[in-house]
């Protein structure tokens, strides 16, 4: 990540919670904590935060609080061309009249360009993913109550929501922060709750993820491997975390991001 993009997931971290730790840090940027402390030391001296123990704090605190995680303006700026190629085998999956979920992040946004001829029924707590389709396609769409969290661009709620626990899908498509032999991984806690209550109202959870994410590591388990039932990624992805998902008894489709055309679905 370059310095730029790491300077504004700081800032933004810290902006986040009482104190943005190193470790925490380090994790959202896949950076070394030398690295972070440098980062945290500069901008101190800058004004833009305040160095504290073990981490930084912010200057001027929001009122509202925000989510632990790199903002969508900077992951959407990182991989794009997997993520579009992911995005596009992901559409291939839906078909007409299905319900379906999809999970606020960058890579499942891409999703929105392919569903634009398609007619489903989208439950989405991104509020960029709702917005492009309510202006650009007749899919139905349904969002969450709840807070719009901008860095994020997602609607989350503390309490839960009605409409979420009536919501059928056929399949739920997500992201994350990481992908181990642990299953996934998510940086902030209210996101795993969010989430935890959505798995539950599909019937096959499929995570896009192009293959950096097989590096990414956070604190916070989301699930385990066992409940997902494929993953679409890149062919970056490594031969041990090939087999990875192969030991667990998950699909594995790899896209292929060179492709000029339409990529085709490989099954590994």
């Amino acid at each position: 990540m370059h310095e730029t993009e790491r300077h504004r997931v700081i800032i933004a971290a810290a902006q986040s919670r009482p104190v943005a730790t190193v470790g925490e840090l380090c994790e959202v940027t896949g950076s070394s904590e030398a690295t972070i402390r440098r980062d945290i030391a500069a901008l101190h001296v800058q004004g833009k935060l305040r160095r504290v123990r073990g981490g930084a704090e912010a200057i001027n605190p929001p009122a509202q609080g925000g989510l632990m995680g790199r903002p969508f303006s900077v992951n959407e700026t990182i991989n794009m061309a997997q993520k579009r190629a992911i995005a596009r085998v992901a559409v291939e999956m839906c078909n007409d009249g299905e319900p379906i979920i999809i999970n606020g992040g960058t890579t499942t946004y891409q999703m929105v360009h392919h569903l634009t001829g398609k007619r489903l029924s989208v439950f989405t707590n991104s509020f960029a993913i709702a917005e492009f389709l309510i202006h650009n396609s007749r899919n139905s769409v349904v969002i969450p109550g709840g807070t719009i969290y901008r860095e994020q661009n997602v609607i989350l709620s503390p309490f839960g929501g009605v409409v979420a626990s009536h919501f059928y899908a056929k399949r739920m498509f997500i992201g994350c922060q990481g992908i181990g032999a642990h299953g996934l991984m998510e940086a902030d806690p209210m996101v795993v709750q969010s989430e935890l209550a959505l798995i539950g109202q599909a019937d096959e959870l499929i995570l896009l993820a192009d293959s950096s994410k097989f590096s990414g590591r956070s604190s916070l388990i989301l699930c385990g491997l066992d409940r997902i039932a494929a993953v679409i990624t890149d062919s970056g992805i490594r031969d041990e975390d090939r087999q990875m998902l192969e030991t667990a008894g998950v699909r594995l489709i790899v896209a292929d991001a060179s492709a000029q055309a339409e990529p085709q679905a490989k099954m590994a």
